[in-house]
């Protein structure tokens, strides 16, 4: 093989080496994983009440997020913050939740959530459930939210 075209193979293969090397899959998320990525990002968006972080709260919605209120569905990300700004003023949290229960769909892109709300005292009073769509690997945003107020049932007529 002529000099020349020796080393053009040599720097063909060095290249592929290097494009080859560039190119990591990664792999996909477990169900338990994705469970626990919602469940992080649930507690972690709670949090935000509890550090009264309204800017913080705002990050994990999605830019087309619905949330429901007594009176209509609020839509779209700067609609939402805004009216949700009131429970971020004030020294202390009206409210708080936890999440109690996560699912993952098995194509790994929208989660559900849900669990109580409780209010300062820790007296239950609502629940809520959450819709969150995954945007980027670990990235979680909420799509839909909805609560719903306790109902004590067995002690209604």
């Amino acid at each position: 093989m002529p000099l020349p075209v020796r080393i053009a193979s040599i720097a063909a293969g060095l290249s592929l080496a290097a494009l080859a090397s560039c190119t990591t899959v990664m792999p996909k998320p477990s169900a338990a994983d994705l469970k626990q990525q919602v469940t992080d990002t649930e507690r972690a968006f709670a949090r935000t009440m509890a550090d009264r972080n309204h800017a913080a709260f705002t990050s994990f919605l999605a830019d087309d997020t619905i949330f429901f209120t007594s009176k209509a569905a609020l839509r779209g990300k700067q609609a939402v913050a805004e009216f949700w700004r009131k429970f971020y003023d004030g020294p202390a949290a009206p409210f708080s939740w936890e999440p109690e229960t996560v699912e993952v769909l098995d194509s790994g892109t929208l989660a559900l959530s849900t669990g109580p709300v409780r209010d300062p005292q820790g007296k239950l009073f609502a629940t809520f459930t959450s819709i969150w769509r995954l945007e980027a690997p670990g990235t979680w945003k909420i799509v839909f939210d909805k609560g719903n107020e306790d109902c004590d049932c067995a002690n209604k007529p």
